[in-house]
């Protein structure tokens, strides 16, 4: 085992960056080359269905069947140009993943041969089978039937040779199976809501879109290390291992020079997602050794959020080509920074105007600061559920690990925008509401240009900070679908507003101006949500006991926050949206529970044959030289001398034993726990056992497995070390 390890450190070192064939063409060119957009539209589509189509798109009305016959035939039409020969629809189970069917366009003709079809009805319609992804209960074995339905507002695409048509999947019975679909509704609410609240001020306003902005950071380790390390392979994160000497405490990862390999990998990466139309503009070393960042270009959010699904799973197969592994969990290595996917939040108006950027008028501030409000009151009601909605077994360990944002949601607005919020408590005349601009900041180098400094600073310990023009909801894992946090964040937004415009237009019906109603209605806001609002240091401890002082949400145990999405609160301001209904909720919350189990219990497996079949022989076969060393030095010395000789090998023998013992005790008792657990048949009360008394064992045998390696020879351990897999030669 050891010489296989060393063989893949040296495989590893001696490996070099894969070239990568750059386009001669200006990446313009062939930007969406692989993508069913608008210009592809426009080439292979009849005029009138075209034109047909895209006003669907645009104004979010179904498309007839009759109209698409005449889309699939020309969708069909290009990909088979663009060397497709198999469509599948696209769609997001409650897996966190995405799941695909591949048929190819071939139907008889009749005649003893084949024939490319493709009509309106494979591409608007199919039954994928329900029963067969995680439903929390909808669907049973023999219930199995369920649909996908063509999502026309994300463009058709090909990877490889097949067409993938982004679709939304459902039961037989009507609810949401997916991700997509409340994602969709939940759009869909908060451009209604947020439309009505901005023609206060805007009369002209037709529709208010969301935009997200992702930031997915990502490790790379070399896949002859990853292979050689099992738990890697089975639950993509290290469940032993201690930290190396040099980690990233001396801060010179973090924005550092890309190593080529990885700068090979990277420009393949920004390649194949610029023919798929993902925006890929950023990209740099994150804190972590071999840990890093891409990011795009804002979109609007249902198309974001199906471009980072697609890049996940594109950046691992070009990491493949590289001689890479990705790794998106959370938390894959102890004692270095985890991975997040923070997630820049804003909404704006059809005629491009930003509802969370500050004005040049006093309206346009009024504008802002309503909808500041809006959004602190929504984060406040519902801080547990946006807590619950972005937690699961493999973010928690990286929740308030004093390198993420803490497992409280608090918002951190800047000293600017306290200030406005401020004076608008205690405000009377509209006239007065100013917001500071930028300011120039002269450092007095020849050299150096005036500095423009922003009217709010950054708060890296914030899980929700406004950032300018928008929020940056920065506690979602990078291993997550966007949609959870998002179908949260937007109906608790959305049911706000919806609150908001009923008082207000009930006052305005009665009789009351209003301006100085939505001024009023502003201020109660503010005062009722003050508790959310927090600039300092979220990493410490003051700030947790003051959190609680201040009835947030404090509590950190996955399995009981999911809780939260059943209150009635919750329940409540979900089918105001017309988000979830409350079948679709406690459904989906047997799902979070049953995967939350599942991955405890197959993490717990793992540990267990390495630590028994692996760890332990490798100690007793150190122990052993130890003893036979021991034995020969006494042969061979005598008296004092060899007592003195052989005291520290017989101290290391005697420690070696104990974490022995240690580690069987704990693997037995674990196991014993697990057992335990898996007879309870509430998926709730097993998630919790799994939390409360399987995985606190883990950490403690992880601790004995760790001091050993510490102590037993380089040569007879079996695993790579984290000096190994952290540092790209």
């Amino acid at each position: 085992m050891s010489n296989l390890r060393f063989k893949s450190v040296e495989e590893a070192t001696a490996r070099k960056a894969v070239k990568v064939e750059l386009p001669k063409e200006r990446v313009e060119a062939y930007y969406g080359k692989q993508v069913f957009n608008r210009q592809r539209m426009f080439e292979y589509l009849p005029k009138d269905t075209y034109d047909a189509l895209v006003y669907a798109i645009d104004n979010r009305q179904p498309l007839s069947r009759q109209l698409a016959d005449s889309v699939a035939e020309g969708m069909k039409r290009w990909a088979i140009d663009n060397g497709a020969r198999h469509y599948t629809h696209w769609f997001h189970p409650l897996t966190g993943s995405t799941a695909e069917k591949h048929d190819a366009f071939v139907e008889h003709d009749g005649k003893g041969g084949v024939v490319e079809k493709f009509s309106g009805k494979l591409l608007v319609q199919q039954e994928p089978d329900a029963s067969s992804f995680p439903n929390g209960g909808i669907r049973n074995t023999f219930e199995a039937r369920g649909y996908s339905a063509w999502d026309l507002s994300s463009p058709a695409f090909i990877v490889d040779n097949t067409l993938c048509i982004p679709t939304v999947f459902v039961a037989y019975t009507g609810e949401s199976l997916d991700y997509k679909t409340p994602l969709l509704r939940s759009l869909n609410s908060i451009d209604k809501a947020a439309t009505h609240v901005a023609r206060y001020f805007d009369p002209e306003v037709k529709h208010v879109i969301c935009n997200l902005g992702w930031e997915q950071e990502y490790f790379l380790v070399d896949e002859a290390l990853y292979a050689a390390r099992p738990d890697l392979v089975m639950t993509g994160r290290t469940l032993m291992g201690h930290e190396s000497a040099k980690n990233q405490q001396l801060d010179d990862h973090y924005f550092g020079a890309i190593p080529s390999r990885v700068e090979a990998f990277m420009l393949d990466l920004e390649l194949e997602s610029h023919k798929l139309g993902i925006p890929a503009k950023t990209r740099h070393n994150e804190v972590a050794p071999n840990q890093f960042e891409l990011a795009p270009i804002f979109e609007e959010c249902n198309l974001a959020n199906d471009h980072n699904l697609l890049l996940m799973s594109v950046m691992e197969e070009v990491a493949k080509r590289h001689n890479f592994r990705v790794l998106l969990h959370e938390k894959p290595f102890a004692g270095v920074n985890g991975s997040g996917k923070h997630n820049n939040w804003s909404l704006g108006t059809d005629g491009g105007e930003l509802l969370f950027s500050p004005g040049k008028t006093p309206q346009e501030n009024f504008r802002f600061v309503t909808f500041v409000a809006n959004v602190m009151a929504a984060v406040h009601k519902h801080n547990g559920l946006l807590k619950a909605s972005i937690i699961n077994a493999t973010n928690q360990h990286r929740l308030g690990a004093n390198e993420a944002p803490p497992a409280i949601i608090s918002m951190f607005l800047g000293t600017a925008v306290s200030n406005i919020l401020a004076k608008v408590e205690k405000t009377d005349s509209l006239n007065k509401l100013t917001i500071d601009g930028k300011e120039q900041v002269n450092l007095d180098v020849a050299q150096i240009p005036e500095i423009i400094i922003d009217n709010t600073d950054r708060n890296r310990t914030s899980p929700f900070a406004f950032t300018g023009n928008r929020f940056e909801y920065r506690a979602v894992g990078s291993s997550a679908n966007n949609a959870s946090a998002l179908i949260a964040l937007n109906a608790a937004v959305s049911a706000q507003l919806m609150d908001f415009a009923a008082a207000v237009d009930a006052r305005v019906d009665a009789g009351e101006d209003r301006e100085h109603v939505i001024l009023d209605e502003v201020k109660k806001l503010l005062k009722e949500s003050k508790a959310i609002h927090f600039d300092g240091n979220g990493y410490s401890d003051e700030w947790k006991q003051e959190a609680a002082e201040r009835g947030l949400d404090v509590e950190a145990s996955a399995p009981l926050l999911y809780d939260r999405y059943t209150l009635p609160q919750s329940v409540e301001m979900f089918e105001k949206a017309g988000v979830l209904s409350k079948k679709e909720i406690e459904a989906r919350n047997e799902v979070k529970w049953e995967m939350f189990t599942k991955k405890v219990q197959i993490e717990s497996r793992v540990l267990g044959d390495l630590a028994i079949n692996h760890i332990i022989p490798a100690a007793v076969r150190y122990q052993s030289l130890l003893l036979d060393n021991v034995y020969k030095i006494q042969q061979l010395f005598k008296g004092s001398k060899a007592d003195a000789i052989s005291a520290q090998d017989l101290a290391n023998i005697e420690a070696i034993s104990d974490h022995i013992s240690a580690i069987k005790s704990g693997v037995e008792n674990m196991v014993n726990a697990r057992k335990r657990a898996n007879k309870i048949e509430s998926e709730r009360e097993k998630a919790i056992a799994y939390h409360d008394d399987v995985a606190p064992y883990m950490e403690e045998i992880r601790r004995h497995i760790d001091k050993l390696e510490l102590m037993v020879d380089n040569e007879i351990w079996p695993l790579p070390k984290y000096r190994e897999l952290l540092f790209i030669r």
